[in-house]
């Protein structure tokens, strides 16, 4: 009975330890896998999420930091041998509020569309300087109506000429950095410009006030219309704009220039490679392609870094392929023409203080220091999980000045490509969201770590019962062992005498004697008898 019980606790144990090894194998074997369809789940754009809230309205401290460039010797353009002077002013600072707005979800194709919405405060403690500072730079109403003639006939030309000679228009104007930036200033070429258009059809006038940042503030409507994959049926998409404006592409660029890709900016897809990403710009109407740079932690992070570099802001200089952003024109490697995206404004964007641009550029104005640390233009993302970790966001706008033999303001002015400004969004994710993510990338190895005791514990209950065996087996084995180790140093004959042997426990002194008593006894008795 007692052999029974034993064998059907042996067999208990070894059928819970073979469950228990089983399913930690399984589990470590598809663990990945579940791990990985979790995460996809959690990523997936959909109503109601915490990804969606959280890519609505960001949870994060936002800003933008603007610089402007104060010229300081405009009285000397003109005069070959001196290059116009900049000076840099700022940061103007102003919190950024994002949010999303006309959402509308395509669940057929897996899309969402919506317009991008900001509000921006300006931040005075931040700032250095005040937006009533007075600020000279290039006029750039009067030197949009002059290249939107450059390539038009004589009469078109000397119409320009004269409106900008009845306005008094100079190259330079003076205004405030309020002026400059968000509220814009008002100005009677454009006035004219717009009176003008209800008679022709060629003449465009997007706004009624002039300024670099105008109409940006509470209005969705320069970004355009986004139409962005949301990663419901394939999390690679995740991200990814499908179109923007309607299209599928824009009219500014030819060939492959023109195609609308890469990322729209707040995501990108899990699991990434240390080669490219791109995102679509709708500033410039392009695609800007970012190289891998390095490994770093962010907040405890390892995220891949993404730097803009030579392939960022070439115009087929260096890389043929990017022949067709040159809209035309092409410059040396540095500056990106976005002119026919502008409405036809000389617009030039670089890196600032042409950070990384052939020196052609440096050398037409002074003022400019590029610096890596200051200027690069850098994004850092969590590679599982395609999660931004740290964003530099920095461009530098410029204005081509050149002659116009036709237009008398400009016919004798030297060929420039003067920098207007320059600005910078930086963003690092937060210490309680980088918790977050520090938590899930840990996942993977708690999850082997629990199937590992689980395995070593159920091949524990599998071999219980014949360790337990064996160490008692081996435990009688060493018994007997000690039992013959103890007869073999039994005394012997010639040892009878020594007072210093023991047999059980008694000394063979004392034997002896109970030996002698004996026999005495049985001599006494025979004598008797």
């Amino acid at each position: 009975m007692q052999m029974t019980d034993l064998f059907s606790k042996q067999c208990c144990l070894g059928t819970i330890g073979l469950i228990l090894a089983g399913f930690g194998t399984l589990f470590a074997v598809f663990w990945l896998d579940f791990l990985d369809t979790q995460i996809t789940n959690e990523l997936k754009l959909a109503p109601n999420t915490r990804t969606f809230d959280t890519w609505k309205s960001p949870p994060l401290d936002m800003s933008i930091e603007i610089y402007l460039f104060n010229w300081t010797n405009y009285e000397d353009f003109g005069n070959a041998s001196v290059k116009p002077i900049v000076e840099e002013l700022g940061p103007y600072v102003f919190r950024e509020k994002p949010d999303k707005v006309d959402i509308v979800w395509h669940p057929e194709n897996s899309t969402i569309s919506f317009g991008k919405l900001s509000l921006f405060h300006f931040d005075a403690e931040r700032s250095r300087g005040s937006l009533d500072d007075i600020i000279t730079t290039v006029n750039i109403v009067a030197l949009s109506a002059a290249e939107t003639v450059r390539w038009k006939n004589y009469v078109e030309q000397k119409k320009v000429s004269l409106g900008l000679s009845l306005y008094n228009e100079e190259v330079h104007v003076t205004k405030t950095a309020r002026e400059l930036l968000f509220d814009g200033y008002e100005d009677d070429l454009i006035e004219m410009a717009k009176e003008m258009s209800a008679f022709s059809s060629d003449i465009v006038v997007p706004f009624d006030r002039a300024g670099y940042f105008y109409m940006r503030n509470n209005s969705a409507s320069l970004m355009g219309r986004y139409n962005m994959f949301t990663g419901a049926d394939d999390i690679s998409k995740i991200g990814t704009i499908g179109n923007w404006n309607y299209g599928s592409r824009t009219r500014f660029f030819e060939g492959n220039c023109g195609m609308i890709n890469g990322s729209a900016g707040e995501f990108y897809p899990p699991h990434l490679q240390k080669d490219q990403v791109s995102f679509f710009s709708p500033d410039m109407c392009r695609t800007l392609p970012f190289d891998f740079e390095t490994e770093y932690e962010v907040e405890g992070v390892l995220g891949y870094k993404y730097s803009g570099g030579a392939r960022t802001i070439d115009n087929g200089t260096l890389f043929p392929e990017n022949e067709c952003f040159c809209a035309g024109e092409c410059m040396p490697s540095g500056v990106l023409n976005i002119s026919s995206c502008r409405y036809g404004s000389p617009v030039f964007v670089s890196f600032p203080h042409f950070y990384g641009a052939d020196p052609f550029y440096l050398d037409q104005v002074e003022g400019i220091n590029p610096s890596k640390e200051k200027h690069e233009f850098f994004l850092t993302i969590e590679p599982t999980m395609g999660i931004p970790l740290e964003v530099a966001a920095r461009f530098q706008l410029n204005l081509l000045i050149r002659p116009s033999s036709n237009i008398a303001l400009y016919q004798d002015v030297p060929t420039v490509f003067f920098p207007v400004l320059w600005f910078q969004q930086k963003v690092t994710v937060s210490p309680e969201l980088a918790a977050d993510l520090r938590q899930v990338l840990c996942l993977p190895t708690i999850g082997y770590i629990c199937a590992g005791v689980v395995i070593i514990f159920g091949i524990l209950l599998i071999l219980w019962f014949p360790l337990l065996k064996l160490i008692c087996r081996s435990e009688r084995s060493s018994e007997r062992q000690r039992d013959v180790e103890k007869e073999k140093s039994a005394p012997g004959p010639d040892e009878a005498d020594s007072p210093l042997i023991f047999t059980n426990g008694i000394k063979s002194a004392e034997i002896k004697s109970q030996a002698r008593s004996h026999a005495n006894r049985t001599s006494e008795k025979g004598s008797y008898n």
